[in-house]
């Protein structure tokens, strides 16, 4: 994809709004108009007459008589321009205080879709549009909708009550009916799925580069703290260093476009400030780096009319053209055929490995090396399998097999001598078809296929890179890096979320892992009986079987609606089974907007607290028994030992799970962190959550997803010292007690396990004075030991000898004759011969 993608401006609707509300706010002010009742009825035949119609861009009716729910009349609603709202005003607002729920009906009108989310207007009559919801209508039937006003965000005062387009264009009729505000009191939660989390089993590291963006920026990055950004996309694939110009390909009529930072490399080019700005807050950076052969060429125009593949002027009139620059066409004749023999030379230059090699040159220039903080991963081109579409004015033949070997050849080594320290990634395909076949193929078993063994083309690329390693003792390829969009209709890049999309949504995520999945689109067309993708672990097994040691990485994905609750949920149950699978990389295209649900997703793994509190690094066993309501993912803090359960509410209803835990001992209490549909523009530090060494029982707030953290209780532990010692019968030894990890510290003295022993073994007090008994036992070593009151398994003991008492014995040595002035002399010594233990000893003997 390329990074000139862009979301639904909904800038023109708030500009009318604010137009409405500026007038209004002249002659109205804001009160509060309290209510006895329990239900109050916005509509029911007709509009109550403390309430106004404001919309904007809507043709609405009243007094419609068919279709209707009840009575004789309903709201006939007709979208006339994208954005459009049926505005219904509460004149003056009123107190929220007595109601917890709004209810309607709604009926979608004649057969097709409509995208309506629902919201309600403050006191001050703001829109509050973060906390809008999605309603789902059928065609020609009418449905009734329930939703808790906290989920709408719960304000103190009601200004209104709108129904707006979310698809940005005008749509068909829809009615409404029977509109109301209620109390209806907090239902209990529905029983959900049982939750097992083993902190023993399927342990592993969490990379922290999972958790990338594309093209995040500075604020964002560092708000989620992103670990990784990937400066990727087509436009990245022609993008001149030098010049700091890029060709956009087929994104945009194939122009030369400079970058908006102010020029050439030495005023700061877009890839040097993109690498600045990511070692400011300590990320790291991928930088795609060119097989193509081809770049923008020196000289491009720096404003209209740019240089572009595919000039009317000199190819012919075709099917669309550059609004701001006319002469620049798509490359698609009027008759529907592309261009073809175009000059590559209107756009582009030719390059080689040089190019490469003298720009990262001067980025470990500029920045170091990749692990002296510099760039840390190059990647090897872009969707090398569509540069026949997406770069078809310098590369019209489909790319095969051979092609990208032999350009792979050529620029990563090349990389590797520039900067040694650098990590790659490659082939980079675009998804399915270009896992298992070239361009040339398409997506079946062709000639190029045939050609190189029947042998997909993922495997037979790894199998490429091993033999070079054994040739050439040098590794090129450090990740496999392959890109996946979710292939079912309207999930991906989209935001679609009405209900059959959103279930959609979250179901393929299981398109990652699941071999009992079969892909929802038409992927499983292409294989009789369907497909399993299980992106992840077929991946890993092609690595483990074709090139051992080989890192994985997903450097663009996309489940889509990071503007909405459903979007936030996939992306936040993609992020866990990123790290349950042990995927090493990825970089999310393109990223949320700061207060988008989809970084709040984010937030739960990378920053749930705002001071930085990130999900564990060490995975642990999660499961489910329904991960179709409720998914879970678990994970410890190396540091701490902290264990974090993340669990997602996939369901629109609050849910009660029990959660057992084996192999950790929690402390007593859980942190609680929720983000949900209830308020979308915060992460919600919960009340403190009991737990016991079992489990607990989680409450899980209907679409939401919910961070636990448990703080490990410390390990228990009882020393003993002396660990052994001699003691002569009769005497005294003092042991000493100490016990760690808990507050209840009194233990119990045993000799040989009797409690405080006998005349026999000997005794000892309750303060751990061990007198040896008046015989020595038989045998002669016993066993002191301090045993915990609180959890007899906690122990700890000394080996004691017991010794007999010392003897003493007097002995005569033998004479030794002397001479002395003619005498001879028979001198005799007396010693006392002590035993080793005796008060006497010194090495066993003292002389007298």
């Amino acid at each position: 994809m390329g990074p000139g993608a862009k979301r639904i401006d909904g800038a023109l609707f708030l500009f009318k709004v604010a137009l409405v509300l500026a007038l209004i706010a002249v002659a109205v002010v804001p009160c509060t108009v309290s209510t006895a009742s329990s239900a109050l009825t916005v509509y029911g035949d007709a509009l109550n007459s403390a309430w106004a119609d404001w919309s904007w861009d809507v043709t609405d009716n009243f007094a419609a008589t068919s279709p209707v729910h009840s009575g004789k009349h309903s709201i006939a609603a007709t979208i006339t321009s994208g954005w459009g709202g049926l505005y219904l005003a509460a004149s003056p607002a009123i107190s929220s205080s007595p109601y917890d729920t709004l209810q309607f009906w709604v009926n979608g009108g004649s057969s097709g879709s409509r995208q309506v989310r629902v919201m309600l207007a403050d006191g001050n009559y703001n829109l509050l549009s973060n906390n809008a919801v999605q309603v789902s209508m059928k065609a020609g039937v009418w449905t009734q909708v329930t939703l808790k006003l906290s989920s709408l965000a719960g304000p103190a005062q009601i200004g209104g009550i709108v129904w707006q387009d979310t698809s940005g264009a005008a749509q068909p009729t829809f009615y409404l009916d029977d509109i109301s505000l209620s109390a209806q009191g907090t239902p209990p939660p529905g029983k959900g799925p049982n939750l097992s989390i083993d902190a023993g089993s399927n342990r592993h590291v969490i990379s922290p580069d999972i958790y990338g963006m594309n093209f995040a920026g500075a604020t964002l990055g560092a708000a989620l703290k992103i670990p990784v950004q990937r400066w990727g996309g087509n436009s990245t694939t022609r993008y001149n260093w030098q010049t700091n110009v890029f060709n956009t390909g087929s994104d945009w009529y194939f122009e030369n476009i400079p970058e908006s930072t102010g020029g050439a490399v030495a005023n700061g080019s877009a890839s040097d400030l993109f690498v600045q700005q990511n070692i400011g807050y300590g990320a790291q950076s991928i930088i795609t780096v060119p097989l193509l052969g081809w770049t923008p060429r020196a000289g491009s125009p720096a404003d209209h009319p740019y240089d572009c593949g595919y000039k009317t002027s000199k190819y012919g009139d075709q099917m669309s053209t550059d609004p701001w620059d006319t002469d620049c066409g798509n490359g698609v004749l009027k008759n529907g055929h592309n261009v073809t023999g175009n000059n590559p030379l209107d756009t582009s230059t030719q390059i080689d490995s040089s190019f490469v090699t003298q720009w990262i040159g001067h980025l470990t220039g500029k920045f170091g090396y990749g692990l002296g903080g510099g760039v840390e991963f190059y990647e090897l081109d872009n969707e090398p399998m569509l540069w026949n579409s997406t770069h078809r004015d310098v590369h019209p033949s489909p790319t095969t097999y051979d092609e990208l070997l032999k350009r792979t050849l050529s620029i990563a080594p090349a990389i590797k001598s520039a900067d040694g320290t650098a990590k790659t990634l490659g082939p980079v395909v675009w998804g399915w078809c270009a896992y298992l076949y070239s361009a040339l193929d398409g997506c079946s078993a062709g000639s190029d296929y045939q050609k190189h063994g029947n042998t997909y083309l993922v495997p037979w690329y790894l199998q490429q890179m091993q033999s070079y390693e054994k040739a050439h003792g040098i590794r090129i390829l450090d990740y496999l890096d392959v890109h996946y969009y979710p292939a079912s209709d309207n999930v991906a890049l989209s935001d679609d979320v009405d209900s059959a999309t959103q279930a959609l949504r979250l179901r393929s995520t299981r398109s990652l892992w699941d071999p009992t999945y079969k892909d929802e689109s038409w992927i499983s067309q292409t294989q009789s009986g369907g497909v399993s993708v299980q992106l992840i672990p077929r991946m890993k097994q092609w690595v483990s079987a074709n090139y051992p040691s080989t890192k994985l990485s997903i450097s663009e994905y996309n489940w889509g609606a990071l503007g909405n609750i459903n979007g936030a949920l996939a992306e936040a149950d993609v992020l866990g089974i990123f790290g349950r699978e042990g995927l090493d990389l990825a970089t999310l295209w393109s990223p949320p907007g700061q207060t988008d649900p989809g970084a709040f997703a984010f937030r739960m793994y990378r920053n749930y607290n705002g001071a930085g509190g990130a999900f564990g690094d060490i995975n642990v066993q999660a499961a489910s028994t329904n991960q179709d309501q409720v998914s879970v993912y678990a994970a410890q803090n190396s540091s701490n030992n902290a264990l974090m359960i993340m669990a997602i509410n996939k369901t629109a209803g609050a849910l009660s799970s029990k959660v057992t835990l084996s192999n950790f001992t929690p402390q007593g209490s859980a942190a609680v962190y929720q983000y949900s549909q209830a308020n979308l523009s915060a992460v919600v530090h919960a009340p403190n959550l009991a737990v016991t060494s079992s489990g607990f029982t989680a409450v899980l707030p209907g679409n939401s997803i919910t961070l636990y953290v448990l703080a490990q209780l410390p390990a228990v532990t009882v020393k003993i010292a002396p660990t052994s010692a001699t003691v002569q019968v009769g005497k005294t030894r003092q042991f000493t007690a100490t016990v760690t990890g808990t507050s209840n510290t009194s233990v119990t003295w045993r000799v040989n396990g009797v409690a405080g022993g006998n005349n026999t073994i000997g005794v000892v007090s309750a303060s751990g004075l061990y007198t040896a008994p008046s015989k020595a036992p038989n045998p002669a070593v016993v066993t002191v030991s301090c045993v915990l009151k609180a959890d007899t398994t906690k122990s700890a003991s000394a080996k004691v000898t017991v010794a007999p008492a010392a003897t003493a014995a007097v002995g005569i040595a033998k004479p030794k004759p002397r001479a002395f002035h003619g005498f001879i002399c028979l001198a005799f010594k007396c010693r006392l011969m002590a035993l080793a233990l005796s008060p006497f000893s010194n090495g066993g003997k003292r002389g007298l």
